[in-house]
């Protein structure tokens, strides 16, 4: 395919995906992704789950909105977070769900190799 193609997308667009993936790049951030994926969470319910610090998660949250990839509303004195594109839920579970698959195809035979 010729550089330039009509099929290519906008520089603009390859620049926010490169972004996005980014900022995926961090573990906490994509576990946070991973996580909210699977359910709405408030912030203290995420730093518990992925293991951090709140004002780490906090900070982590604030980009991944920023980046439009996480949304947030109010319930009373709370802030729910949540994944409002399904697309980027697909993509996550798509990569994690192959290396996952790759991982275990790849320790199965070290654990025939140690006579498991």
């Amino acid at each position: 395919m010729a550089a330039g193609n009509s099929d290519d997308p906008p520089a603009e667009v390859l620049a926010d995906a490169a972004a996005a993936f980014g900022l995926l790049a961090s573990p906490p951030r994509l576990h946070i992704v991973w996580a909210l994926a699977e359910g709405e969470s408030d912030v203290s319910g995420l730093a518990h789950r992925v293991g951090g610090a709140l004002p780490a998660v906090s900070q982590h949250l604030t980009k991944l909105k920023l980046a439009g990839l996480v949304r947030s509303r109010r319930e009373g004195r709370r802030q729910v977070y949540y994944v409002d594109d399904a697309d980027v839920v697909t993509v996550v579970r798509l990569m994690i769900g192959q290396l996952t698959t790759r991982a275990a195809r790849d320790a199965a035979p070290r654990l025939r190799d140690l006579g498991a």
